[in-house]
């Protein structure tokens, strides 16, 4: 969903529970209404399992970035090699060697794109299913204690709020814990 589609959603939401609360006859109706916000992001990042996640990704950077500063290296050498070869190298062998350096930068360069695409489809998948995830248990919260709403904090839309109505906190534990849930049964 585009950033821009989530706001819009957002402002419609909270645009539909001021008109509800202003339009309700009863003060009680207002005071009996449960609302509270999650910053996904903040889940996402914070929780065991996004961590467990970031920090896969970030191993598989460090290996993919050590595969790449080692081809760099090797593309140095075959250009400090003609530097040095080169006025001793006849006319065809310097250009097989310039060839061949700019075959290996090309492959250098598909390898660097291949190796970003591959961590960008990898953090997308890990974010998606654990965004999913978290969407669910925040679903089950906001049922089981009774919410008439729960909005999500993108990118800082929401401008106020008492700090009480922030459940970040309470779906962070509560989505560990389902993590860790049947774990716990198996033994």
């Amino acid at each position: 969903m585009k950033m821009g589609g989530a706001r819009n959603g957002i402002i419609l939401i909270a645009c539909m529970v001021c008109f509800i609360i202003a339009g309700a006859a009863k003060a009680s109706f207002a005071a009996d209404l449960k609302i509270g916000y999650v910053d996904l992001r903040v889940a996402l990042n914070e929780s065991e399992t996004g961590k467990k996640a970031k920090g896969e990704l970030e191993s598989s950077i460090k290996t993919k970035q050590v595969a790449i500063d080692e081809k760099g290296k090797a593309i140095e050498k075959l250009k400090a090699d003609l530097e040095k070869q080169g006025s001793v190298l006849s006319a065809d062998a310097r250009k097989t060697k310039e060839e061949e350096i700019e075959r290996t930068m090309r492959d250098y360069q598909r390898f660097v794109q291949d190796a970003q695409a591959d961590v960008k489809k990898r953090e997308d998948k890990f974010t998606e299913s654990i965004v999913k995830e978290l969407r669910d248990v925040i679903a089950k919260v906001g049922s089981e204690e009774n919410y008439a709403l729960i909005l999500e904090n993108v990118e800082g839309i929401i401008l106020f709020s008492r700090k009480d109505l922030d459940i970040t906190d309470r779906i962070i534990k509560r989505y560990n814990e389902s993590k860790t849930a049947p774990k716990s049964e198996t033994k």
